[in-house]
């Protein structure tokens, strides 16, 4: 990438939309492409045919990923998806989405419409279910115990969490605490960026996020990277942005990264690699975690009628 695909790329990154662009929805994406494809410049051109092409596979797709199929630049594709009227490539991504799906599978792609109670709840602890298998299966234990040993190397921990994977940083942060670990909660985006950049190597940083391309999480990740943090992140795409800025990459695999907005079941992933990370931790310095746990639980007692 050139310098100054770059600098645009990292800017876009930094960008905050507006109250108006964060609350309205972009319509008719393959119209527009269509609509403009002819008078596009040539790189542009490419990303959108490409798009026009296979609508179906783009949303499974990173921004490296569709960099890499169409040999532009990340900066390109973003250019082009705020020509089309999207603050960026995840937007545009959505807004393809509900023109390719039943809208009930923003809720839940195994659910049809008129499923009764019994069968929506069959479907979503099956999903979990499956989630939790999959990621089983695709989790690198090599990364595992990277991981363990950075943080327990480190002085700090902080944790970078946004929207949806806010909660799950949240519940890191409370078992961490719990077993003795220094550890640092951030979920306001300003803060991140502030606290990012003022790590250093004796600092350790935990990194959720789904899609791995938000990019308020990603500029901290990257910031983080850049003070020589030892960075760690889960995430459910292995080729996302965030992975270029991650020493080590927790990865979590779910269905529901085809169309849905939000992350459900890769939630219950994440919580079970946090869980598995607390677990080691906790097992590698045992006295010292038993004896964190049981001051806290007594600490804790006051609490409880």
């Amino acid at each position: 990438m050139t310098g100054a695909a770059a600098s645009g790329w990292k800017g876009a990154l930094l960008k905050r939309p507006t109250p108006d662009e964060t609350n309205s929805t972009l319509r008719g994406i393959l119209q527009r492409l269509r609509a403009s494809e002819s008078s596009l410049p040539p790189k542009s051109r490419r990303i959108a045919r490409f798009i026009l092409a296979q609508p179906d596979q783009v949303v499974h797709m990173s921004i490296t990923q569709l960099a890499e199929a169409t040999q532009v630049s990340e900066g390109s594709i973003v250019a082009l998806c705020q020509q089309m009227g999207a603050r960026g490539f995840q937007q545009l991504k959505i807004s393809l989405a509900q023109e390719l799906v039943n809208a009930v599978q923003f809720i839940h792609e195994d659910l049809e419409h008129g499923d009764d109670i019994a069968s929506i709840v069959r479907k979503i602890f099956a999903s979990n279910a499956q989630a939790l298998t999959d990621t089983l299966g695709v989790l690198d234990l090599a990364q595992m115990t990277r991981a363990v040993e950075a943080i327990r190397a480190a002085r700090r921990v902080e944790l970078y969490g946004i929207g949806s994977a806010a909660p799950v940083v949240e519940d890191a942060y409370y078992r961490l605490m719990r077993i003795g670990i220094d550890v640092r909660l951030v979920v306001d985006s300003h803060i991140q960026a502030i606290s990012a950049s003022q790590t250093g190597p004796d600092v350790a940083t935990l990194t959720v996020s789904h899609s791995g391309s938000t990019h308020e999480t990603l500029a901290a990740t990257r910031l983080a990277h850049e003070a020589g943090a030892t960075t760690i992140c889960i995430t459910n795409f292995a080729r996302s942005p965030i992975v270029k800025f991650s020493d080590i990459v927790l990865a979590t695999t779910a269905r529901e990264t085809r169309f849905r907005t939000e992350a459900m079941t890769s939630r219950i992933a994440q919580l079970a690699i946090v869980d598995a990370l607390v677990a080691c931790l906790a097992m590698r310095d045992h006295d010292r975690a038993v004896e964190t746990i049981t001051r806290t639980f007594d600490t804790l007692s006051i609490k409880r009628l």
